[in-house]
């Protein structure tokens, strides 16, 4: 079993945990991270998540198990369902997004990534490519591409435009 650590509303934690799947309890946060992973061809490496998940395109992400830090929880999901093991120093926090129930943090990779040192996870992940920028955006007008991980890779894109990084 799964557990995930619970944060208040200013993101302390508060010594609660809950089961993967339990609902957030009212007045609770638990923590997701995602990272947008660019090559120097300006593509971003995203993943077509598998058919349990929901088949739909999106990015590497998740929950930090109990313990483990945001950082920490990033080079785990990215090492888990792409099997690359990331030097943590190269991932870049850039934003923050929180609503009722999840604080999400927002990482940054600038990395060329061949793909065939790629070992999917299957149960999560069940094809990867590099898209351009138009190639995601016509995913997601086509309903193929998550809707969060959109939202979030849009932020993402804003966030670094502004060179707002949080280092």
């Amino acid at each position: 079993m799964e557990y995930r650590d619970l944060y208040d509303k200013n993101r302390n934690l508060t010594g609660k945990i809950i089961a993967k799947g339990e609902p957030t309890p009212k007045g609770y946060y638990i923590l997701v991270v995602v990272c947008f992973m660019e090559n120097s061809e300006g593509k971003f490496l995203m993943q077509k998540r598998s058919i349990q998940k929901d088949g739909l395109w999106g990015t590497t992400g998740g929950h930090p198990k109990t313990g483990e830090d945001s950082l920490t929880g990033m080079h785990t999901e990215i090492k888990e369902e792409l099997g690359l093991d990331i030097n943590k120093e190269e991932l870049k926090l850039v934003t923050t997004m929180q609503d009722n129930k999840i604080i999400c943090d927002i990482y940054y990779l600038n990395k060329d990534i061949n793909i065939n040192d790629i070992t999917m996870q299957e149960s999560e992940v069940s094809g990867v490519k590099y898209l351009t920028l138009d190639e995601i955006e016509n995913l997601y007008q086509k309903g193929k591409f998550k809707k969060s991980h959109y939202y979030m890779f849009k932020h993402c894109l804003k966030s670094l435009a502004k060179g707002e990084e949080n280092d």
